[in-house]
């Protein structure tokens, strides 16, 4: 009787074990490589992970490192080799390898908005060029992180006028590097992360960020001014995935994820405007003066810095085989038809 009551336990015991197995196989799990810490401009990456694990019963979940799989600058290259299934990157970190999308990088575009942000972004993403030049590195494009118009921190006087740009010493990356250099300006494209230091220890006068990133990487503690209204640019930084990582998802689990897209991109432009709403408050905390520069002095800087680079882009990414005209008037028709719908 022992012997048999041993056996079924045995039995019972076995596939419990298989079964085990066969749950932990039928469960997804991506790496999802970032960096920083937790900020306004990484809240939609934890929301989409929420809604997927939602989803999916915990079936699909994401687990979320800051700096721990790769550096800012090296997150395309791990996604091309499959080292991990997600990531966030900036155009600008790498702009030869994602050529396509530095349309949105270039200076003075005219985009007023996160809402325009947003459909700028997706509208370029869709392009089939854009699509091509991301399989190259077995990337998939998912969602923008998007961000408002850059502005400039700095320290010693506050520069107000085009002439006092000239040798200023900018962190600033991008078509923003490039617009910055038409007046004069020096810009270095340390990365966020070194930003802080860069300043701290002199190597620049100025720093271009958003705003959340002003707070985030603590620029803002080292500013005697920000200038309110230049509004030269943005950087523009996707979210991708792994291309066959996203192809052996189950039907339910790829739908999971793109459903969730949409969601996660609201929720960051609300958590966002939060932000937005606050930065006032903040410069009057950190005693940061707040720059006005003139009409005047802003038309001058959009001639030297805005159609002159655009013109250029246009004319490099042609002989290089891009429909850059195409991605660029895709621009401006996008702007026409959300400013239309709204």
């Amino acid at each position: 009787m022992g012997g048999n009551t041993l056996n079924i336990t045995g039995k019972l015991l076995c596939t419990a074990v298989a079964f085990t197995f066969a749950t932990e196989a039928a469960a997804t799990e991506w790496n999802v490589s970032v960096w920083g810490k937790r900020r306004a401009f990484t809240e939609h990456i934890h929301k989409i992970a929420d809604l997927v694990s939602e989803k999916t019963g915990g079936e699909f979940t994401m687990n979320i490192s800051y700096g721990g799989l790769s550096k800012n600058t090296e997150n395309l290259d791990g996604i091309s080799i499959g080292a991990f299934e997600m990531a966030q990157f900036c155009a600008g970190y790498h702009a030869d390898k994602n050529r396509a999308i530095t349309v949105l990088e270039l200076p003075f575009l005219g985009v007023a908005n996160l809402d325009e942000e947003v459909a700028v972004s997706h509208a370029v993403y869709a392009h089939p060029a854009v699509a091509e030049e991301m399989a190259q590195w077995n990337a998939r494009m998912l969602m923008t992180s998007p961000m408002p118009q850059y502005n400039l921190v700095g320290t010693g006087e506050p520069r107000d006028e085009l002439a006092e740009f000239d040798g200023m010493r900018v962190r600033a990356t991008g078509g923003l590097g490039k617009a910055f250099t038409a007046v004069g300006g020096v810009p270095t494209s340390v990365t966020s992360s070194e930003a802080y230091q860069a300043m701290e220890s002199g190597v620049v006068d100025t720093v271009a960020f958003a705003q959340h990133a002003h707070l985030s990487f603590g620029t803002i503690n080292q500013a005697a001014w920000w200038t309110a209204n230049l509004n030269p640019g943005t950087v523009n930084c996707p979210v991708v995935v792994n291309i066959d990582a996203y192809d052996a998802l189950s039907d339910a689990e790829r739908e999971a994820l793109d459903s969730s897209v949409d969601e996660a991109i609201a929720y960051y432009l609300e958590n966002y405007g939060a932000l937005l709403k606050q930065w006032d408050d903040v410069l009057e905390e950190k005693g940061v003066t707040k720059v006005m520069i003139s009409d005047e002095e802003l038309a001058k800087f959009k001639d030297v810095g805005g159609k002159p680079i655009h013109d250029a882009w246009i004319a490099e990414m042609s002989a290089q085989g891009l429909p850059a005209q195409e991605l660029y008037d895709l621009v401006f028709s996008t702007l026409e038809a959300k400013r239309a719908s709204n």
